[in-house]
C-alpha cells in the first residue's frame, strides 16, 4: 500500500471556491479508479487557503495509473496546480499505532 498526504495552499484566497469545486470533483473521480482505497480532501479550518488530500493506494504501480487518469490530467494538474503551491508527503503508518 502507499499512502499519500498532500498540501495544498491557495496562492490567492479569491481562489477558494473554485479551488472547492476542482478538488470535490478530483475526489469523485480520483475514488471511481482501480487501485483507490481512499481519497479525502479537507479543507483546514485553522490556516485559510490550506487543503489537505488523504490518498491511500493498493500499489505504486495504482498510484502511477492515477496520475496519467482523466482526473489528474484534465482536473488537477491543468486547473488545481496553477492554484496551489503543493507540498507531498509519501507516508508510512507508525509502528505501534
Amino acid at each position: 500500500m502507499v499512502d499519500l498526504t498532500v498540501i495544498l495552499t491557495a496562492n490567492d484566497l479569491a481562489n477558494l471556491p473554485e479551488l472547492r469545486e476542482l478538488l470535490a470533483t478530483q475526489v469523485q473521480m480520483s475514488r471511481a479508479e482501480p487501485g483507490c482505497i481512499r481519497f479525502e480532501a479537507f479543507e483546514s479550518q485553522t490556516v485559510p487557503g490550506t487543503f489537505i488530500l488523504v490518498e491511500r493506494w493498493e500499489s505504486q504501480a495504482s498510484l502511477d495509473e492515477h496520475r496519467k487518469a482523466t482526473a489528474c490530467m484534465t482536473v488537477y494538474f491543468p486547473k488545481v496546480i496553477p492554484l496551489v503551491s503543493r507540498v507531498p508527503h509519501v507516508c508510512s503508518v507508525l509502528a505501534g499505532t
